[in-house]
C-alpha cells in the first residue's frame, strides 16, 4: 500500500482557520459560522460542504463558549431552552433546504444574509 504524504501546509492552515473561528466565536458569542463558511471555501470545500462542515465545525466552539460564558454568569438558561428547541427545528429545516437548492442560489441567499447582518451591526 502507499501511504499518502501528508500535507503540513493545508493541516496548518486549517488549524490557523480554525483558531480564527473559534476566538471570533468566543469574542462574540456567536458569529464564527459567519466567516466559517468563506475560510472553509477559501480551503478549496464547495459551497455547499463548507456550509454542512461549518456546522459541524461551530458545535465544539459552541460548547466551549457556552461553558465559559456559563461560569462567568452570562448564560440565561431560560431563554436559551426555547431558543435552543427553536434553532433545532430550523436547523432541520435548513438541512432540508440545503439538499433544493443550488450552489449559486445558496450563495446569493448566504451573501445577502451576511450584508443584512453587517448592515445592522453598523446601525
Amino acid at each position: 500500500m502507499k501511504q499518502e504524504k501528508i500535507d503540513w501546509k493545508k493541516i496548518l492552515l486549517c488549524l490557523g482557520c480554525g483558531g480564527l473561528i473559534g476566538a471570533v466565536n468566543g469574542f462574540f458569542g456567536g458569529g464564527g459560522g459567519m466567516i466559517c463558511v468563506p475560510l472553509l471555501m477559501l480551503l478549496g470545500l464547495d459551497e455547499k460542504k463548507s456550509h454542512a462542515t461549518a456546522i459541524l465545525v461551530m458545535l465544539p466552539i459552541s460548547i466551549a463558549s457556552a461553558i465559559i460564558y456559563y461560569s462567568h454568569g452570562f448564560l440565561d438558561f431560560n431563554v436559551a431552552i426555547f431558543v435552543s428547541i427553536g434553532a433545532i427545528i430550523g436547523s432541520l429545516l435548513g438541512a432540508f433546504f440545503l439538499k433544493k437548492i443550488s450552489s449559486k442560489a445558496l450563495s446569493y441567499v448566504f451573501s445577502v444574509i451576511m450584508i443584512i447582518a453587517g448592515i445592522k451591526m453598523i446601525i
